[in-house]
C-alpha cells in the first residue's frame, strides 16, 4: 500500500486564496489593486497537531490489523512438524543414547513434559539457589530423601532442568530395586538415572555431569511420619569419597513438602518381606482406598540448593582419609538439616 501523503495546509490555503483573487472582478473607478490574501503563518507545532492531520498521517485501520490466527497457526505448524520429525527419528532409530542408556531427546521432549504439570501445578514447587550448581563441569548434588515413593528425586530433576541458568541436566543415582522393576527400569535409564555405585558416579562426574544422590536411601524414604524432616544416617560417606576423587564440588539440597505426600503411619513388614520390598507403607489412604490411595496429597514444595562445598583443594590421597570423609559428610548433613528447619519455620502451611 502506498504511503499516505501529507498535504501542506499553508500552500493549499495560499493557492486557494490566489485563485479567488484571480477570479475577483476589479471595482469600477479604483485604479489601485487590492492586495491579495496573505499566506497563513506556519504552525508552531508539528503538522499532526492540526485538525484532521492525524487522519492524513495514520494508515487505514485495515493496514495495521494482522490476519487473525496466523501467528498461532504458524506455532502449531512448527509443533506438528517437530513432533513428526521426533516420531520419524524414533522409528528409524536416528537418536543417540550414552553408555548408561540416557536419551537426552526423549527426556527433554517427553519425560520432562510428563513431570512438569506435577512440578508446576500439583506440587507448585518453588526452587531457590539453583544457580549454586556450577554452570559447567561436574558437581555432586546431595539431598534429603522422603515421601514413601521417590517423587522428590524426579521433582529435583525438573527443577535443575527447567530453572538452571545454563540449562543443565541432573543425573540421579538410584537404588538397584529401581532397575529390577519392569518398565520403570527402562524409563529410569532413558531419564539419565544410573546405579548408585561409586564407579558410575565417578565416571559421570569426570565427564562434567551434574550427579544427584540421596544418601539416606530407603531409611529416609520409608521412615515413619512421626520422624519427618529428621535426617537419617548418610551411610559411610561414599559420596564424599567420590567427589574427592573427581575433584568436584558438593552442593547440599534441602527438599520440603515431600514428607507429607504419603503420610506413612505403619509398615507391614511381613508383606514387605514376601514381596521383596524394603517396606510396605500404610497411609491414611493406602491400601484402604485401593488404587486411589496411590494419589499423592497436593502439598506445597520448596527445593533449595545451598552453597557448594569445594573439594578440589584436597590432595589425591584425601579420598582414603576416613576422618576427612566423616567431617565432610557431617558438614553436608548438618547444612541440609539446618536448611530444612529454616524452610519449615518459613512455611505458612503444608498445602499453601
Amino acid at each position: 500500500m502506498a504511503d499516505a501523503k501529507v498535504i501542506p495546509f499553508d500552500d493549499d490555503r495560499s493557492r486557494q486564496g490566489a485563485q479567488r483573487a484571480g477570479r475577483r472582478r476589479p471595482v469600477p473607478g479604483r485604479r489601485k489593486a487590492e492586495p491579495g490574501p496573505q499566506p497563513l503563518p506556519a504552525p508552531a507545532g508539528p503538522v499532526s497537531a492540526l485538525p484532521g492531520a492525524q487522519e492524513a498521517v495514520q494508515p487505514p485501520p485495515e493496514a495495521e490489523q494482522k490476519p487473525a490466527g496466523r501467528e498461532e497457526s504458524g506455532g502449531w505448524d512448527r509443533r506438528i512438524a517437530g513432533g513428526l520429525a521426533f516420531l520419524r527419528r524414533r522409528i528409524t532409530g536416528e537418536y543417540e543414547v550414552d553408555e548408561f542408556g540416557y536419551d537426552e531427546e526423549l527426556t527433554d521432549q517427553v519425560l520432562m513434559s510428563i513431570l512438569r504439570p506435577f512440578y508446576d501445578k500439583y506440587f507448585r514447587v518453588e526452587v531457590k539457589g539453583v544457580e549454586n550448581i556450577p554452570a559447567e563441569g561436574g558437581a555432586l548434588v546431595v539431598a534429603n530423601h522422603s515421601g514413601t515413593l521417590p517423587l522428590d528425586g524426579l521433582m529435583m530433576q525438573v527443577a535443575v532442568h527447567d530453572h538452571h541458568p545454563a540449562g543443565r541436566h541432573l543425573r540421579l543415582l538410584a537404588a538397584d530395586l529401581v532397575f529390577m522393576l519392569p518398565v520403570v527400569n527402562e524409563l529410569a535409564r532413558k531419564a539419565g538415572h544410573t546405579l548408585a555405585c561409586s564407579e558410575d558416579a565417578q565416571a559421570l562426574l569426570e565427564r562434567g555431569e551434574v550427579v544427584g544422590v540421596m544418601p539416606e536411601g530407603f531409611k529416609g524414604i520409608g521412615k515413619p511420619f512421626g520422624e519427618r524432616y529428621k535426617l537419617q544416617r548418610f551411610g559411610r560417606g561414599g559420596f564424599v569419597s567420590t567427589a574427592l576423587k573427581a575433584g568436584t564440588p558438593i552442593v547440599p539440597c534441602s527438599i520440603v513438602g515431600a514428607e507429607e505426600i504419603y503420610p506413612m503411619i505403619g509398615n507391614a513388614r511381613t508383606l514387605a518381606r514376601l514381596l521383596g520390598f524394603p517396606y510396605f507403607p500404610i497411609t491414611p489412604t493406602f491400601p484402604w482406598l485401593g488404587p486411589a490411595g496411590l494419589v499423592p496429597l497436593p502439598t506445597k514444595w520448596t527445593i533449595q540448593f545451598g552453597e557448594p562445598i569445594p573439594t578440589d583443594g584436597y590432595p589425591p590421597e584425601a579420598a582414603e582419609d576416613p576422618m576427612l570423609m566423616f567431617n565432610l559428610t557431617d558438614q553436608v548433613r548438618e547444612q541440609i538439616q539446618h536448611t530444612l528447619y529454616k524452610l519449615l519455620v518459613q512455611r505458612r502451611s503444608v498445602f499453601f
